[in-house]
Parts: C-alpha cells; structure tokens; sequence
C-alpha cells in the first residue's frame, strides 16, 4: 500500500476537534512517511471514527468508548505496515472496564449523543 489515508471524523457539537487533533498528531508522529494523508473529517451526532484506506478501524459508538492512542495505533500499524514495530505502544490496552468508565464521563458532555 503505498502512502495511505487516514479519515478521523469527529462531531463537531461535541466540540471533539481538540481529540480528533492529538489523534492525529500522534498518527504523523508514530508512522511519518510511511502516511500519505490524515484528514480530519467533521461531522454531528457524536460521531468519532477512524478510517484507514477507507475502511472503518474503530467506532466510538460501536465500541462504547474512546480508543486509546496506543490502540489506535495498533489497529493502523495492522493495515499499514504490519511488521511495524511500536516500542511501548505493542503492550496490550487497559481494561475495557477502566475505560469504559472514564468514557461514560466524557460522553455526558455531548447532548447530541
């Protein structure tokens, strides 16, 4: 695959902007050449997703949750470069519990969830 895209859309009532940014940051930081593109994509109705090539890679919604950075790093590295190593993002993600909780937190801010 050469030079791939990254969508990251995110609601903007939710004010999620600041998120779908660091998200992105960290995208370029972690895989530098190897993207071709991240774009920030904005939507409503308390979306926050991320797409690699086009197809969906996480699902705020779906999932219940925010992702973790390492997470999502995780799940683009599979797509697009698998043999990517990580360093300290290739250790396994927190609980689901912990997560959850901390999400639950975050959701109530969104009226348009």
């Amino acid at each position: 695959m050469i030079s791939p895209r990254i969508e990251i859309h995110y609601c903007t009532q939710c004010r999620w902007l600041l998120r779908a940014g660091w998200t992105a940051q960290e995208l370029l930081t972690t895989f530098g050449d190897t993207l071709g593109e991240v774009a920030l994509v904005p939507k409503v109705g308390g979306i926050f997703a991320i797409y690699v090539e086009g197809d969906l890679v996480f699902d705020r919604k779906t999932e219940g949750r925010f992702p973790e950075m390492k997470e999502v790093k995780q799940l683009v590295r599979n797509k697009i470069a698998p043999d990517m190593k990580l360093g300290h993002s290739d250790s396994s993600v927190k609980s689901q519990t912990a997560v959850a909780v901390k999400t639950e937190e975050t959701e109530d801010s969104c009226p348009n969830i």
